[in-house]
């Protein structure tokens, strides 16, 4: 970890009615680091990570952006600070091309007015270029796209506003092998430009392929952070299962996780 962190947030905590879904909750990401988020459904990570990219306010914490506090309380506030989400859905237009969704709400217009369609179809050839040099089907509706293909256009809006920190949703959830592998290609990029991701999954495979380190979650709170290169798979189910740290386990219980 640098010694400031990209993207902090402190001591978070969020309840619905009587029940805490997320409570007194730090995490932090790196510039240039991926932190996998892990835990049962109703752990609390899709709450934490709605926290910062504005779809819900929190109760009490804190969030900095290299080290200086912010106020994030809607998603326009987020995306302003460089703080983009990568939904699972990826929140495109389908019958749109990859530019018309890069630029959807954020059009680039001519100084009548009119959309500047060359500039955003220029812009959005460069920095697709630069994070899958392979995609080649700018002009086609995303309708008939690979989910890969359709991924490349989410993370090339994100890119091209900007995004310093990059929120993931269950990013390999509707890729095939090929294409999850040319995510992680993807990611490799995106960590070289600088981007801090938090990437929330399901799949312990894709967090320890693709995180350098993992944050585990149980009933809103932090169970604990560890390296990705300092933890077996088996631990952080146990984290995940069991409540408990490294070492704390026993070979019973590792043997009750298979």
């Amino acid at each position: 970890m640098v010694d400031t962190p990209l993207v902090e947030m402190r001591n978070v905590s969020k309840a619905f009615g009587g029940v805490h879904a997320v409570e007194d909750v730090t995490v932090q990401v790196g510039a240039g680091e991926v932190l996998g988020i892990v835990g049962h459904n109703g752990a609390g990570k899709s709450t934490l990570i709605k926290i910062l990219s504005g779809a819900h306010t929190m109760d009490s914490g804190s969030i900095l952006m290299r080290g200086e506090p912010v106020a994030i309380d809607n998603p326009r506030v987020a995306r302003s600070l460089g703080i983009e989400t990568l939904y699972q859905n990826l929140a495109l237009a389908d019958n749109l091309d990859a530019a018309a969704n890069l630029f959807l709400g954020r059009e680039i217009t001519t100084p009548y007015g009119k959309l500047d369609n060359k500039a955003m179809a220029d812009a959005t050839r460069e920095v697709i270029a630069r994070i899958n040099p392979q995609f080649a089907n700018l002009g086609t509706p995303v309708l008939n796209l690979s989910g890969g293909q359709r991924q490349t256009i989410a993370i090339a809006r994100a890119v091209y506003f900007n995004a310093k920190v990059l929120i993931m949703d269950e990013p390999t959830a509707a890729l095939g092998l090929r294409e999850s592998a040319a995510f992680k290609e993807l990611v490799l990029r995106l960590k070289q430009e600088g981007i801090g991701m938090f990437m929330i999954s399901h799949d312990l495979h894709d967090v320890f392929d693709i995180s350098d380190r993992i944050f585990v979650m149980s009933g809103g709170r932090e169970v604990g952070t560890r390296r990705t290169d300092e933890v077996t798979k088996d631990q952080v189910l146990s984290m995940i299962i069991l409540g408990k740290q490294p070492g704390e386990e026993s070979a019973e219980d590792l043997a009750k996780l298979h």
